[in-house]
């Protein structure tokens, strides 16, 4: 994922302005929070971005490879 670094907010300016940080959202459709110069959550603008229309099959491999990766040694473990 490409960052604009127009859409980056720190940690610190969203908590304590929230409304800011909505608002360049709804302008930018995404803002980009940092933690400890990092990036770490990403807020969206739901009716004009497209991040979550997803197919039922894509859908679905994202909860089985956070399935799998969660549950990794039981599954090693039964599959002995």
């Amino acid at each position: 994922m490409l960052i604009d670094t127009q859409n980056i907010v720190t940690m610190t300016e969203a908590n304590q302005n929230f409304s800011k940080t909505a608002r360049l959202a709804d302008q930018k459709g995404c803002v980009v929070i940092f933690k400890n110069n990092k990036p770490k959550y990403l807020l969206i603008d739901m009716d004009n971005e497209n991040y979550l229309n997803l197919s039922d099959d894509e859908k679905i491999d994202i909860v089985a490879k956070r399935i799998l990766e969660k549950y990794h040694p039981a599954f090693e473990a039964l599959a002995k």
